[in-house]
């Protein structure tokens, strides 16, 4: 909810100097979390990583995004996101900077990870802003466009990425990056308007953290949800352009213009979300239940990968991604579930538990295909890819069944009397 005593702004003052800075920084975190998928191949030409190695790397931005996770949300309601975000932006850039000079496998994941602890409150910062200078009512169009906003950041970092390195190499892209970011965190500081820090009193934050974890409707969502979530986060920012590469056998910018479809897909697939669970909710039909057959899609998807569907791999690579946006409802449900009270806490656990599951995703994925040999020209088996995708696909089974029992157990019985009664009508007295 909007902070009650914050000075009101008008509509075109919070779009400049509120929503487009922190949305700056959104779609940075959304490239750089996905950039790897299109620098896999001269990430391994350059530094000879295995793909162990490579989905490690990758997922350190993960593991450190989720550790800032509770540090961060700490922060933004005692100092606002003006000023954390300032310090976080400036993290991040020393990191971009620190990963474009490394030389070794070990520089690379510590530099990475210092990006992703930079990048860590950017969604958090940009929801907090906007909630505090936005009217109630417009806050979830406006988190929807915020969502957009990092699809078309992870689109960014697909063929224009492919296309910059024409100009520069990866270590020169990265340089980019670094000025991109720190200019992020300025345009925060100097546009973006300041708020009141909190003075409430807080509960202490393991208390706040196992109550929400106590409430029946979030452990019910994320044990549908969280798994798919984190595969969804996990795979799209890597393994996607490796099975194009490995197992379709496409060229680099081929598979480049795959994930750019596949990103893109993110923008339409969160609105088509929001269509869809606001057109089945006046029908009666529960945001949990969209989930519930969206994810069982998106594991039918996911299943086609371990059958090999060769009629169209490019399909299957956008619609992993397409379909996959169906787990960005977990946050709508938790919000609505739980007590007011709680959303907040709430919300900052659901990431923390997001991106701890990507970093295993994308890190136990790579290991499962590193038990595999390459060929000559550096390509994996399909049989690797298929039984990675083959595991995460029965780690997900245990969620969807769960849902299943649940929604079924909670169905009415049908009443015995009814079809006496219904017979008894037709009988002529």
């Amino acid at each position: 909810m909007g902070d009650q005593n914050a000075p009101r702004l008008s509509g075109v003052a919070v779009f400049f100097y509120v929503f487009l800075p922190f949305a700056l920084g959104h779609y940075l975190s959304s490239l750089l979390r996905n950039v790897n998928a299109v620098l896999a191949p001269d990430l391994v030409g350059s530094i000879a990583l295995t793909p162990g190695q490579l989905g490690l790397l990758t997922s350190a931005f993960f593991f450190a995004f989720a550790l800032v996770q509770l540090p961060v949300g700490i922060a933004l309601d005692r100092y606002g996101p003006r000023k954390v975000q300032l310090l976080l932006m400036l993290v991040a850039a020393v990191g971009a900077l620190l990963f474009a000079r490394g030389q070794g496998f070990g520089q690379l994941v510590l530099a990475r990870a210092i990006m992703g602890l930079g990048l860590g409150g950017c969604f958090m910062s940009a929801v907090k802003a906007i909630s505090t200078w936005i009217a109630p009512g417009k806050l979830p169009s406006v988190h929807g466009y915020l969502i957009a906003v990092g699809g078309l950041g992870a689109a960014s970092s697909t063929m224009p990425v492919r296309m910059a390195l024409e100009y520069t190499d990866w270590r020169g892209l990265f340089v980019l990056l670094a000025a991109c970011i720190a200019a992020s965190g300025a345009l925060i500081w100097l546009f973006a308007p300041r708020s009141a820090a909190s003075t409430g009193n807080r509960p202490p934050m393991l208390s706040s953290i196992l109550s929400v974890y106590r409430t029946p409707a979030f452990r019910s969502t994320i044990s549908l949800v969280l798994l798919p979530h984190a595969v969804f986060f996990g795979i799209q920012g890597l393994w996607i352009g490796r099975w194009l590469a490995d197992v379709a056998r496409f060229p680099n910018d081929a598979v480049a213009y795959l994930l750019y479809l596949g990103m893109a897909a993110v923008i339409f697939g969160a609105i088509a979300v929001g269509m869809i669970t606001e057109w089945a909710g006046r029908r009666g039909v529960t945001p949990l239940d969209v989930a519930g057959a969206g994810i069982a899609l998106f594991v039918l998807v996911q299943a086609a990968f371990v059958f090999g569907y060769k009629p169209s791999f490019q399909l299957l690579s956008v619609l992993f991604t397409l379909v996959g946006t169906i787990t960005g409802i977990e946050y709508a449900i938790v919000a609505q579930s739980m007590p007011r009270e709680l959303t907040g806490r709430a919300a900052t656990c659901l990431n923390l538990l997001i991106f701890v599951g990507a970093f295993l995703m994308q890190a136990g994925f790579g290991l499962v295909v590193g038990l595999w040999h390459p060929d000559g020209g550096g390509h994996y088996p399909a049989l690797a890819y298929q039984v990675a995708f083959g595991v995460l696909v029965l780690l997900q089974l245990p969620g969807l069944v769960g849902y299943a029992r649940r929604r079924f157990a909670s169905c009415p019985a049908p009443d015995p009397a009814a079809p006496a009664d219904i017979e008894e009508a037709r009988t002529p007295a």
